[in-house]
């Protein structure tokens, strides 16, 4: 199940943010600041490929004629 376009560019706005805020951050806030929003920005880019991936796994499931939801035990 795909992440909603509303969604993805939510989640894609707020990288955006937190990739300015780290460029502020890292000539004026101490390394700690730093280091906890590239995090964030990390486990938001982690989110949008994940979805990626299991996107692509669906539809190859799909082609191969299984059920996505039986495959993952219905996480999907």
């Amino acid at each position: 199940m795909a992440l909603s376009n509303s969604v993805k560019e939510s989640l894609q706005e707020a990288e955006a943010a937190l990739k300015n805020s780290l460029s502020f951050a890292a000539r004026s806030e101490q390394p700690y600041v730093s280091v906890v929003i590239a995090e964030m920005i990390h486990k938001l880019d982690l989110l949008i490929k994940t979805d990626k991936m299991t996107d692509r796994l669906e539809e190859q499931l799909k082609k191969k004629g299984l059920d996505g939801n039986s495959f993952f035990g219905g996480l999907f």
